[in-house]
């Protein structure tokens, strides 16, 4: 069985793109994550030292978006689930990133990478 923790709509401004103005100006971004761990342990302690802290995975993901510089999507996943992964009893992750305005000339609602890391 694997148990999950899910965090939805976590959003950030970042300057990640590979036009200029992406670079330039940040912009929004939104993640979905699912951290699987066990969960029994806390179920049955009831204590926040017994599980993932989903607050430092939030601190975690907002602070990648918007300290750090990217070119793709697909990066900024892969550093979302890299330093996620460091985070005490995380097992694996599921992450979807959002890039909420993408620069095209049609309506597009999001561009979105999505990524399993264990």
């Amino acid at each position: 069985m694997t148990d999950r923790i899910e965090l939805k709509g976590i959003r950030a401004l970042g300057t990640i793109g590979v036009l200029a103005e992406e670079q330039e100006r940040a912009q929004p971004f939104e993640v979905d994550i699912t951290v699987e761990s066990n969960l029994s342990t806390p179920g049955q302690t009831d204590s926040l030292q017994d599980t993932v802290n989903y607050a430092e995975v939030t601190e975690t993901i907002v602070s990648i978006i918007t300290n750090e510089k990217h070119l793709l999507l697909e990066r900024v996943a892969e550093r979302i689930a890299e330093e996620t992964l460091k985070i005490d009893l995380v097992d694996a992750v599921n992450i979807t990133i959002k890039k909420l305005r993408p620069p095209v000339p049609h309506h597009l609602e999001y561009s979105a990478v999505s990524i399993r890391r264990e």
